[in-house]
């Protein structure tokens, strides 16, 4: 039997290679997403080894330290540089400093853009970087960059550098260029170096140090010396050893992969799902073409077991085929994302083999064939009984399920999520088993369209589509997962999306929005927006935190005048004339938790002074994605705030002003973003763009195997109906009319996937919307029937390319020969 089933996989390559792609699609996106998290986390972790190669031990803030505590001293670092056993101790400070290009551009984004001091030993050089051209800085005026931000900006050493940190760019002399194992570097960004006491005053204060970096002598081990340092620290700071601090910096690695390999995860999930579908419809078709073959063998002494064994030997060999080639195609999935990300090194995983548990089912069905009955060529239909009890099976689950999601809806919240998300898996699962007994009526419905537009073609193609409901069922389930996905996706997409249009019309009366990637805005950039001819308002946000009544939240500060002007605030209570009072007003979701309401005081907190007070609650607003949920003038934060931090200013025009103009008063700030309504609104739905892109793109491998599956049941299909097409031909119909007949065949059982995966995934949508909606301001719930109608167009041309090679192989079928096929 072994041999007979190898035998008819090498006789039979053709039908398995469906099969084989599926599964290997599947295996790809499995390896592919273990293998770059893998290389994702062992080059993390090379490079935070590498960081802290020169670094024996490090003393750091004891965060368990309750007192004030603003810094190391230099007394501290000498008191560190004494102990015994130790070759150099250097204080260190960080920030944020970004480097301009010669057009004015940051060089390399966001938070990647840091700033440090250098701090050479006894042998003028900083154990940390190694000054490859020129020499450190030493003065005020003075500068050093990473080689790869010196190459991207094209600077040399003695050049000008424009540097911003706090506000528009300053010039400084570029002194000497460095290599580092810096993991901001790593990845992308740039690190520029200062002398200490200006890298002090620009970061933190004068005199004091973020953390201490120190070096052994040859022979004293870290942990020993750490531990000799920590009697001479303050309570306000903690020695740990260079080793400690990478593994603990690569278990928050760790964490980061495990998110992303979940993520992935779950879409590779989906893939291999629906693989199933494809895998089981193949076996199940390929038991059925062999009843006589199986039969033979059942009568000339093969046991159930052995048959059942014989097609599972058949799926191993499709099987591994496939993984091998699905890990090598995962592994040039992960080396080009490795690419994309510039990540360096890796640790490739094995696939995993995933086909004989899905081939399992028809081979039992196969060896259950009665010998004389399959040696006549009775294909046996599905029973009576067992059809019924499938599609009992199928309703309870399905209207189970159902009810489940409902109940989940109703309950809202996270504790309604798991109920809407179990209650899902269960809906799938139940219109999966009940798909069959569903093709029937479904497609009844466009028969009588099929036979008044396509005459006789259009009338065997609505016969054909409805012959074999497990087979249809089975074939338009593929589609019908990736489309319910798709949809529930597309209908949150877009009620959250009408949210956000909503906010931009009725919250941001401003005609501009300015942001900054780079150094961040400041008063002076406040100011300079004032200045410019046209401007009627300029309200800033500025960004800081407090405890109110015991809790601590995150406050936008604005100027009351300008904010009225630039920005609505959807009043639930109250009024928004209270913050030019002094008051605060605080969001609808977080005063119903905390049970606040216009009028109250409440006790406070200032971040940054400690100090206490109190406020009172001027008004209560509709939750939004526009301003923080508490919102109070400056005037009550800046008296207590260390400093400014200013995230987006809204600029309200006459109309006469343009953005250029804006973009002029603002010149010399590397990261400055000028945005018109129109950004606006991007801006607020930026996120949710994006992740809806990244859903739909990783869905998108689904209907890559629900269109195989449509592909290779058509195959089969012609295959098993040769008579049946060569009869056809010899009574009159010709090549056309049968490439026609397939192909209405085709759109047919993809339309009925594609209808039952939109019904589903709106009703999904829907639950998933209202457990949300507490988040969503101004939700109202929106049916995307625009986007279903190309759903549905999509899958009829998903269809007509599906039928493209079974058409024309059913066209090409010899009339003689398919007459005197058993």
């Amino acid at each position: 039997m072994f041999r007979t089933a190898l035998r008819n996989v090498l006789a039979h390559k053709a039908r398995l290679l469906m099969t084989v792609l599926a599964v290997m699609l599947g295996v790809a996106f499995v390896s592919g997403t273990l293998i770059f998290t893998d290389t994702y986390e062992n080059a993390s972790n090379s490079t935070t080894a590498k960081s802290y190669a020169h670094v024996d031990v490090q003393v750091v803030e004891n965060t368990d330290y309750s007192g004030d505590s603003n810094g190391i001293s230099r007394k501290t670092v000498d008191k560190i540089a004494r102990v015994e056993g130790v070759a150099s101790a250097a204080g260190r400070v960080t920030g944020q400093a970004f480097v301009a290009d010669e057009d004015g551009g940051l060089i390399a984004s966001g938070s990647l853009n840091t700033g440090a001091n250098f701090a050479p030993g006894k042998n003028g050089k900083d154990p940390l970087y190694a000054v490859t051209d020129g020499r450190g800085p030493t003065g005020p005026g003075q500068v050093a960059l990473d080689k790869d931000t010196a190459e991207k900006g094209g600077y040399a050493v003695g050049d000008t550098v424009s540097v911003a940190l706090e506000g528009p760019t300053k010039k400084y002399r570029l002194s000497g260029i460095f290599t580092t194992e810096n993991e901001m570097v790593a990845a992308g960004g740039s690190l520029v170096l200062f002398d200490t006491p200006v890298a002090q005053r620009v970061f933190g204060e004068p005199g004091l140090y973020e953390y201490v970096t120190v070096t052994a002598a040859p022979g004293v081990s870290s942990s020993e010396l750490a531990a000799a340092i920590g009697k001479v620290l303050p309570e306000s700071a903690k020695a740990r050893t260079g080793r400690e601090l990478a593994e603990e910096e690569n278990r928050l690695v760790a964490g980061d992969a495990e998110l992303l390999n979940g993520l992935l995860f779950a879409f590779a999930g989906v893939a291999l799902f629906v693989s199933v579908f494809l895998i089981s419809n193949t076996f199940t078709m390929l038991a059925a073409q062999r009843t006589r073959e199986i039969a033979l063998l059942r009568a000339v002494g093969a046991s159930r077991g052995q048959v059942t064994r014989s097609v599972l030997i058949e799926a191993m060999a499709g099987g591994a085929v496939a993984a091998a080639a699905g890990l090598r195609l995962g592994a040039a999935i992960a080396a080009v994302a490795r690419s994309t990300v510039d990540f360096g090194g890796g640790n490739i995983s094995d696939g995993p083999l995933i086909v004989t548990s899905t081939a399992w089912l028809p081979a039992r069905r196969a060896a259950k064939i009665p010998p004389v009955a399959a040696i006549g060529s009775a294909h046996l239909p599905a029973t009576a009984r067992s059809l019924v009890l499938r599609n009992l099976l199928g309703a309870a689950i399905t209207l189970f399920g159902m009810a489940v999601v409902v109940m989940g809806a109703g309950v809202g919240g996270s504790d309604g999520g798991g109920f809407v998300g179990f209650g899902a898996f269960l809906a799938v699962i139940g219109v999966i088993v009940l798909i069959p007994l569903l093709s029937r009526p479904v497609i009844a419905v466009v028969q009588p369209l099929l036979r008044r537009g396509f005459g006789v073609c259009g009338t065997l193609a609505g016969q054909n589509a409805v012959r074999s409901p497990r087979r249809t069922g089975a074939t338009a389930s593929a589609l019908a997962i990736g489309l319910t996905l798709v949809s529930a996706l597309t209908v949150l997409g877009v009620t959250l999306g009408q949210s956000v249009d909503g906010m931009t019309t009725d919250i941001v009366k401003a005609d501009y929005m300015v942001t900054d990637n780079g150094a961040g805005l400041d008063a002076s950039a406040v100011a300079a927006l004032r200045k410019v001819q046209g401007v009627t308002a300029v309200s800033q946000e500025q960004q800081a935190w407090m405890r109110i009544d015991g809790i601590q939240e995150d406050i936008s500060g604005v100027t009351p005048a300008d904010f009225q002007k630039a920005l609505h605030l959807p009043v639930v209570s109250g009024s928004q004339n209270t913050l030019a009072k002094g008051q605060i007003a605080v969001a609808e979701n977080l005063a119903r938790s905390n049970g606040w309401k216009a009028g109250d005081r409440l006790p406070v907190t200032y971040g940054g002074s400690g100090k206490s007070g109190k406020l009172t609650v001027g008004a209560v607003f509709e939750f939004n994605e526009v301003v923080l949920p508490v919102v109070v003038s400056t005037d009550v934060i800046e008296p207590h705030a260390t400093e400014t931090s200013i995230s987006k200013i809204y600029v309200k025009t006459d109309g006469g002003t343009n953005e250029k103009a804006l973009g002029d008063a603002l010149a010399g700030r590397p990261g400055v973003k000028i945005g018109d309504r129109e950004d606006i609104r991007n801006d607020l739905s930026g996120y949710l763009n994006t992740l809806l892109n990244v859903m739909y793109g990783l869905l998108a491998i689904s209907l890559v195997i629900a269109v195989l599956g449509v592909v290779n049941t058509l195959a089969m299909s012609v295959f098993e109906r040769q008579r049946e097409v060569g009869m056809l031909r010899t009574v009159g119909l010709d090549r056309r009319g049968v490439t026609r007949m397939i192909q209405l065949e085709a759109v047919v059982i993809s339309l009925f996937g594609a209808v039952i995966g939109i019904g589903l995934g709106a009703f999904l949508g829907w639950a998933v919307c209202e457990i949300t909606k507490a988040d969503i301001p101004g939700y109202a719930l929106v049916l995307p029937w625009g986007q279903f109608a190309l759903f549905l167009l999509l899958a009829a041309l998903v269809g007509l390319l599906a039928a493209v090679w079974p058409a024309r192989s059913a066209a090409r079928v010899n009339m003689l020969t398919a007459i005197k096929t058993e």
